[in-house]
């Protein structure tokens, strides 16, 4: 299944290229009061604030599916080179880290969300989720079919592995 593969690692390298970029801006939350405005992510740069531990959880579960992601396009791209990879071997791994990234990154997200979501509103100042944030839920779902899709090419080269016999 050389379709299930190549979407497989589209669908990866999509995922890896929004978590980085969510993971480095700092749009995450925008503040909006009756003179200002402002905006923050995952790595304050302001010194006066201590950085809370839902930050830190957050930063660490996206670095972790940034990792994972890593490595199961790493597994895909060699599951490509037959002499360099076992017979069904690779899309397996590719799979299973794959999955291991959604989970990290659902983690993160999910992390984030509630904490900031149950956070009390200042009467003048209304915040929101901005489009990094946003960017690192759709991570999470590419994460999700880049899994699926490489459980598909491993069925795929299993059923043609028996074909062949």
């Amino acid at each position: 299944m050389e379709s299930c593969r190549s979407l497989a690692l589209f669908t990866g390298s999509l995922g890896l290229v929004s978590s980085l970029t969510a993971l480095s801006t700092d749009f995450w939350v925008i503040a909006t009061g009756p003179n200002f405005s402002a905006h923050s992510g995952l790595w304050p740069t302001g010194s006066q604030d201590p950085v809370t531990g839902y930050i830190h959880v957050t930063q660490i579960f996206c670095i972790l599916a940034v990792l994972w992601d890593l490595v199961s396009m790493g597994f895909l791209v060699l599951s490509c080179i037959p002499a360099l990879s076992g017979p069904g071997c690779s899309p397996l791994v590719s799979t299973i880290t794959a999955f291991a990234a959604a989970l990290s990154m659902m983690v993160a997200m999910a992390v984030y969300t509630s904490e900031r979501w149950s956070q009390h509103p200042h009467p003048q100042i209304q915040t929101s989720f901005s489009w990094s944030f946003h960017l690192g839920w759709v991570s999470t779902i590419l994460f999700l079919c880049a899994g699926s899709l490489s459980l598909g090419a491993r069925c795929g080269t299993r059923r043609s592995d028996y074909e062949s016999l």
